[in-house]
Formats: C-alpha cells, sequence, structure tokens
C-alpha cells in the first residue's frame, strides 16, 4: 500500500515538472512571437528642397481703439466676439470739460465778431473822410491797424474753437470699419488715459498668414510665389500667394516677415492666432540651419505626453525607448529637433503595433 502511494507522487511530480517546463517553454516562445515589427530611420540633415517656415493667420486690417484726453467712461457695452458696423460707437468719455471749453470759444467769438463789425464800421468811415481830407493818414493808419487786430482776436477765437471740438471728437469713439471685438482692456467707469488701449477690432474674413523667414532663405522668395500653407488645427491645406516681403529683420529677431494671401473659399472656419506650416517651392537647395547642422524627425512620428514629446528609439535589448526631445521649428511634414536625439540616431518611424516604452521590437 505505501509503495502504491509513493509511486504515485513520483508520478504526480513528474508531470507538475513536465508541465511547468512546458509553460516556460510556452512563455519564451509567446514573447518572442509577440515582438513587435517596426522600421527604423535617421534624422534627415540640414538641406532639402524648398522652403518651410512656421506662421499664424492673422487679421489684415487691425485697430487698437484709444483716446487722447483723460475722463471717466461713461459708456462702452461692447465685449469681446460682438460684432460692429464701420462708424458704430463703442465709447463714451465724460466731457463736461470740453463742453464748458467749446462754450467759452463761442462766447470769445461773438465778442470777436462783435468788435470787427464796430472796427470795421471806423475804417470805412476814415477811408471816407480820408479821401475828402477830413481825416489825416495818421488816424487812417491807426483805424486800420485796429480792423487787423480785431479780425485777428476772431481768427484766434476760432481756431481755439476748432481745437476743442477736435478733442470733443476723441470722446466718442466710433468703429474705423466693421469687424470683430477682439479684445477689451477697460469696463464703464473706468478712467480712460492719453494713448491707452481700450478695445481692439479684427477685420472680419480679412485673414492672412503672417510666417518668419530665416535670412538664408529669404533671397528664396519672390513677392507673387507660390505658397502651399497647411493648417493642422482645421485640417486644411491650399495654395496662397506672398503679398508682402519685409525687407527688414531689425525688430523681429532676426527673421524677415513675409505675408501670404488666402483664397476666399478657404477662410470659412479660420479664426485669428491659427498656428499654420508654410510651404514655398524652390528650385534650389535650401540650408535649413547654419553651421552645426539641424536635426529634422517626421512630425508623425513624435509622441505627445502632457507637456512633453518625445519619440521612439530602439535600445540595445531590442525594446522600444521612449526618449524625451525638445522641439524647434516645424518645416513642412518634419519638425527640427534641439535636444534628445543625435544625428546619426536611429528612431522608429513605422509600427504594426501600438508601442509603449519597453515594449519588444524586431527591426523589419
Amino acid at each position: 500500500m505505501t509503495t502504491n502511494k509513493t509511486t504515485i507522487l513520483i508520478i504526480t511530480s513528474l508531470v507538475l515538472i513536465l508541465s511547468a517546463c512546458s509553460s516556460k517553454d510556452k512563455k519564451v516562445a509567446d514573447k518572442t512571437e509577440k515582438r513587435i515589427a517596426v522600421e527604423v530611420a535617421t534624422p534627415s540633415g540640414d538641406s532639402q528642397q524648398g522652403i518651410y517656415a512656421s506662421g499664424q493667420v492673422e487679421a489684415s486690417q487691425t485697430a487698437n481703439i484709444s483716446t487722447r484726453i483723460m475722463g471717466f467712461i461713461t459708456m462702452l457695452k461692447v465685449k469681446v466676439g460682438d460684432h460692429v458696423s464701420s462708424g458704430q460707437l463703442l465709447v463714451s468719455i465724460s466731457n463736461q470739460d470740453i463742453l464748458a471749453k467749446r462754450a467759452q470759444a463761442d462766447a470769445m467769438i461773438a465778442e470777436a465778431q462783435a468788435n470787427v463789425k464796430s472796427a470795421q464800421k471806423d475804417y470805412d468811415r476814415f477811408t471816407a473822410l480820408y479821401k475828402q481830407q477830413s481825416a489825416t493818414a495818421k488816424e487812417l493808419d491807426n483805424v486800420t491797424l485796429q480792423y487787423s487786430a480785431t479780425k485777428a482776436r476772431l481768427e484766434m477765437a476760432q481756431q481755439m474753437r476748432n481745437e476743442v471740438n477736435a478733442s470733443l471728437s476723441y470722446t466718442g469713439l466710433t468703429a474705423p470699419f466693421s469687424g470683430i471685438v477682439t479684445q477689451k482692456m477697460a469696463e464703464q467707469g473706468n478712467i480712460a488715459n492719453p494713448g491707452m488701449t481700450l478695445l481692439t477690432i479684427e477685420q472680419s474674413g480679412s485673414y492672412q498668414v503672417s510666417a518668419s523667414v530665416s535670412e538664408n532663405m529669404i533671397k528664396q522668395i519672390h513677392q507673387g510665389a507660390a505658397a502651399v500653407v497647411t493648417i493642422k488645427a482645421i485640417n486644411k491645406t491650399f495654395t496662397g500667394t506672398v503679398t508682402q516681403m519685409n525687407q527688414s529683420s531689425q525688430f523681429t529677431g532676426g527673421q524677415y516677415i513675409i505675408k501670404i494671401s488666402i483664397p476666399e473659399k478657404e477662410k470659412a472656419g479660420l479664426y485669428a492666432g491659427m498656428y499654420a506650416n508654410v510651404s514655398i517651392p524652390s528650385k534650389d537647395t535650401v540650408v535649413i540651419k547654419s553651421g552645426e547642422s539641424s536635426v529634422l524627425v517626421p512630425a508623425a512620428c513624435i509622441e505627445h505626453r502632457d507637456q512633453l514629446t518625445g519619440l521612439y528609439t530602439v535600445s540595445s535589448n531590442n525594446t522600444a525607448l521612449l526618449r524625451w526631445v525638445r522641439l524647434g521649428k516645424t518645416f513642412g511634414d518634419k519638425v527640427e529637433v534641439l535636444t534628445g536625439l543625435e544625428k546619426n540616431e536611429q528612431f522608429i518611424i513605422r509600427t504594426e503595433d501600438k508601442l509603449y516604452n519597453g515594449a519588444p521590437v524586431k527591426v523589419k
């Protein structure tokens, strides 16, 4: 009986051992089978065909509404996003003091006009007496001088009224064109100071793209050149025309600003401030960055995790390694890697399955 129990225990142990080995072999096999097939590439160099730049959609016409006088804002009813029409009253500023000055100017004009009439009568009378030799030349000169002085005082009073009227026009601010209110920097009851922007208006529908071009690219661009614009936010691509080129980079950080028109049919869905990638075809090979070569990778390879950006590389153990990188400018469908990836280091560009950090991979 004891021998039978011993035999059963030995058989059970052998079965368990064989089962464990089989399970281990199966896991190893499964691990090998689950390796994800990937394709790798190395970053491209610092020269390529065509010119690439980054820019933003902006309104062709923008106006900052401000005043040249100080006073309380008595009316400001528009808000951000409101549509306004040309000539519409937007802001009213207290003007009691200016109205008082205009009343003073009106009184001075009335007084000066009365003096002019009186002086003119004296001038006409002494002119007639002088012709009749009943008045001396000295008396006529004195009357003529007085008449000229009263006319000068009338002119001065009228110019003072013009000045007051000019100041009064800045107490009622109107829209210079039809558009949309994009910024509001004051509220009713605030004090408006001279030169302080109260509202910003952008002309609705008049969009263009403003892009920055480096000095080694600007010579390849000419006014009227075609430019392919891609706006990823709304997945739109269209062809525009270079309409303006800034000839100086003194106040733009060494970059030359170009303006690109947008066809009317492509303006639907656009908003000022949207980022745009611009590609301008060129027959010559353009150097993207002078000095040390740039590291360019396809933008589709970039992984975005919260505020971090990275891409997958292959480790020495043939596993996927997520490398955090710092990005620079975008050039068409490629993006510049400033740090985190060496020029000759391989990275994964395509995969047959979803990658994760540490996933076993095999290079095709």
